[in-house]
């Protein structure tokens, strides 16, 4: 399983210029992991920097992985891993949602650059 966070899908929708080592596991759908918190930050991304239909058809494509919702469960470990490593809300959602799971965690976020479970893609 993995969970690749916005970052991730970003890249792949406006073929950024990490998209082509983010495509090969998105590709394989079935084993990726959304959370909801990721649906939002991509389709706002997209909305406001492309365009809405392509915004729509990139939650649509994204909705044939495993979307995983916030439930008061997550939400206490998001804050619990928040606390520990110093990130951000919806990072720590990400992360949470990943180890949950039992996912590799895939981003170009240097938030979360040297966080064990995650492979991290440097920007040049």
């Amino acid at each position: 399983m993995i969970v690749i966070d916005s970052s991730g899908w970003v890249e792949f929708f406006t073929n950024g210029p990490l998209a082509d080592q983010f495509a090969p596991r998105i590709r394989t759908i079935a084993t990726v992991v959304t959370p909801t918190i990721v649906l939002y930050e991509v389709y706002k991304r997209l909305k406001r920097d492309v365009s809405e239909d392509e915004a729509l058809v990139a939650v649509g494509a994204m909705r044939r992985s495993q979307v995983v919702p916030l439930d008061d469960a997550l939400a206490l470990t998001a804050a619990d891993i928040s606390l520990a490593f110093g990130l951000a809300m919806a990072d720590a959602i990400v992360l949470a949602t990943a180890r949950v799971f039992d996912a590799e965690l895939m981003t170009s976020d240097a938030d979360f650059a040297g966080v064990a479970g995650v492979t991290y893609i440097h920007r040049n």
